[in-house]
């Protein structure tokens, strides 16, 4: 009998009535409960409503984290709205675009988002109302309205209803928004904590980015389901978490593979602080980008654990995950979770290919988005009748069912976790006076997994721009982990007979020179 809970809110209100006294998050030295966690959310959902939020709108939450974050996304689905992830590494761009295609009704943000907001929201009519959350403030200024009323509950979202909407993008490089509803948020999470044996006595060490799937809906999620609490750092500290996960205080921890590289450099330093940090943490966890085999190796002799890889997106949570029991495989991505599908088909005839053969991989099940928002075309690019959904991920699977990731059909760029689509970072560029081309692909990089590099014709072959002014253009319009760290000034790209840039020739020629 499934006993999955038609949201991630009721599983959270749940526990805030049987146990409000349980610890949920804890930030610095202080200790939110679910208790107090649920009625900051009640508090938010009384600014929203003061703020002309209805159920259905859009709240955009421009946040970098914390317990501040946790409050506003969660009144915000108390009220009924569906919240708008944004990442605070976004400039005006890439922020205009979100804005304007998912038209909150309500953007929540701090001090150090506040004029940036301001200026890519200007004062057009219909502009969403800026909610401002202080340094060091749990709730905007200004006092909770009258109308609250903590002593009960409005109706809570349906499994269908719209939950969140993820921003993510596809060949074309444009920012689309996968509709995540509260079904399919909880059925992810409840086949991740089955998987992972997550339980309301384990603390998790969360250091990861709320507004990214990875924090909110692995993390995040995966507590409030369960019961469970966390541990809020507004950033990644190799040395400290190797401490923190040294002390005791803490059972499960979730990284990119940048962040166990630096985890191991750290550990190399203070080897018996890895032992105690493998002794206590039962779970290690990676994922965003693929891990090296080497980093594996390294980490499980240092901790005398072996990392559990897993795979995900935007649009569908987790889909695969290495088993908790059993060989958690070097380079593989493992099994699916349970309840869901995956498959890999020809990428031409989309029929099934046999186990060993790399194709793009496709899964189905409770998990997967309802679609990308406003964007039907899109939508039907990679949702087929039958239920399966195209990941655009190629991949192999073995005759024992284990999933390995070989490359990326549409030549996204994954960097430190991140993901970066070239055709945005080009637009960027072409718009420089002194860029007649370009062409935006990754290379292989130590720390980071990939790093951006691109070839650029200049308009004025006598006067290329310079590096420099390359890379300060970029830094006003781009997220810092998007902008290249290899750029290479060359007389013409390589096309093919259709006239296609050949970016696995420019890859292989700046190979050459760096070696």
């Amino acid at each position: 009998m499934d006993h999955t809970p038609p949201s991630i809110l009721a599983a959270f209100v749940e526990h805030a009535r049987a146990d409000p006294g349980r610890a949920c998050a804890r930030q610095d030295d202080q200790v939110l409960t679910y208790g107090a966690l649920l009625r900051l959310a009640q508090d938010w959902a009384a600014h929203y409503a003061a703020s002309g939020l209805q159920r259905g709108d859009r709240v955009g939450l421009f946040l970098p984290g914390g317990a501040a974050f946790l409050g506003a996304y969660l009144g915000a689905q108390l009220q009924g709205g569906a919240v708008v992830l944004i990442n605070t590494q976004y400039r005006q761009q890439e922020l205009r675009h979100i804005l304007s295609d998912s038209e909150p009704r309500v953007v929540v943000t701090d001090a150090a988002g506040a004029a940036l907001m301001r200026q890519v929201l200007g004062e057009a009519a219909g502009a969403p109302v800026l909610l401002l959350v202080p340094e060091g403030v749990l709730l905007p200024a200004g006092p909770v309205p009258e109308e609250a009323q903590r002593a009960t509950l409005p109706p809570l979202p349906a499994p269908t209803d719209l939950a969140v909407l993820a921003y993510t993008s596809g060949t074309t490089g444009r920012a689309r928004g996968a509709m995540l509803t509260h079904g399919c948020l909880a059925a992810n999470s409840a086949a991740v904590t089955a998987a992972w044996r997550w339980t309301a006595a384990d603390r998790l060490l969360l250091t990861l980015p709320l507004f990214h799937i990875h924090g909110l809906g692995v993390g995040v999620h995966g507590t409030l389901l369960t019961g469970a609490s966390l541990t809020l750092w507004p950033r990644f500290e190799p040395e400290a978490a190797l401490e923190a996960l040294a002390s005791g205080a803490h059972t499960l921890f979730f990284g990119v593979p940048t962040m166990y590289t630096r985890l191991i450099a750290a550990a190399r330093a203070a080897p018996e602080l890895a032992r105690r940090a493998g002794q206590h943490v039962r779970l290690f966890v990676s994922g965003s980008a693929p891990l090296d085999p080497q980093t594996f190796a390294a980490f499980e002799e240092l901790f005398g654990q072996r990392i559990l890889e897993r795979y995900g997106m935007t649009e569908t949570g987790m889909n695969m995950t290495n088993p908790y029991d059993g060989e958690r495989r070097p380079g593989a991505v493992g099994l699916p979770f349970p309840g869901q599908e995956a498959r890999v088909v020809d990428v031409q005839t989309r029929e099934p290919v046999p186990d060993g053969v790399i194709g793009e991989i496709q899964v189905r099940g409770p998990h997967v988005c309802a679609g990308y928002w406003r964007n039907p075309e899109a939508t039907a690019e990679v949702f087929h009748s039958d239920g399966w959904f195209s990941t655009g991920d190629l991949g192999w699977r073995s005759a024992d069912g284990y999933y390995t990731i070989t490359g990326r059909a549409r030549e996204l760029i994954i960097s430190g976790g991140y993901n970066i689509y070239p055709r945005e970072v080009e637009e960027t560029l072409l718009a420089h006076p002194g860029v007649a081309e370009c062409a935006v692909f990754g290379l292989p990089d130590t720390e980071f997994g990939e790093r951006v590099a691109v070839a650029i014709v200049p308009r004025d072959p006598a006067a290329p721009p310079a590096p420099e002014d390359l890379d300060a253009f970029c830094r006003e319009r781009l997220a810092a982990y998007k902008r290249p760290r290899t750029i290479h000034i060359v007389a013409s790209l390589p096309r093919n007979a259709m006239g296609k840039v050949q970016k696995h020739v420019l890859r292989e020629r700046v190979a050459r020179s760096e070696t």
